[in-house]
């Protein structure tokens, strides 16, 4: 595992709010309590991203950012590309590796945008052809990582420090495989 510094967008979760978080009275906190166990640690990590310039049917580009894992976390869009004040410079080894091919990444990207844009009611879309450009930046996201103990087995799970909400099985299923490499 590198040591190299990354750039990651800074979370807007602290970590005692990640542990009030995971350690709740909400029903799902709950919920995770009866099934995996008490919260035993927390950590953060940070998920490689590719950004993409995405334009269709004369509408103006948007920016969508794709795991560069495995492409199966939720996209992130931005308003515009995130600069040096939205990025954190981080040295640390708590971060997933690139495997996914740029051009799976862009074939993925292509899917979950088209569902993007129908749900957001462009059914009567004529050409849903897509230019996708990949745009160089350097991006991680920060996510905080929950660890419950139950009769000695281990429960990830995980919280998505930009939007501040708890993932579901996917993630939980990513970070699970990484850890156990």
């Amino acid at each position: 595992m590198s040591t190299r510094a990354i750039h990651a967008l800074k979370p807007n979760v602290t970590q005692e709010e990640a542990v009030r978080a995971f350690s709740g009275k909400g029903v799902s906190a709950f919920y995770w309590r009866m099934r995996s166990g008490p919260l035993r640690r927390i950590a953060d990590a940070y998920v490689p991203y590719f950004l993409f310039r995405v334009k269709y049917a004369g509408a103006p580009a948007r920016l969508f950012a794709i795991d560069a894992v495995d492409g199966s976390l939720d996209l992130f869009e931005f308003p515009r590309i995130p600069d040096e004040q939205d990025l954190l410079a981080l040295d640390g080894r708590n971060r997933l590796e690139t495997t996914l091919p740029e051009e799976r990444a862009a074939e993925l990207l292509r899917d979950k945008v088209l569902r993007v844009i129908f749900q957001q009611g462009f059914f009567k879309l004529r050409d849903a052809s897509l230019e996708i450009t990949r745009v160089p930046c350097e991006l991680h996201m920060p996510y905080w990582l929950g660890f419950h103990e139950r009769d000695g087995a281990v429960r990830c799970r995980v919280m998505d420090a930009v939007r501040r909400r708890m993932e579901g099985a996917k993630a939980c299923a990513l970070f699970e495989h990484w850890l156990a490499a």
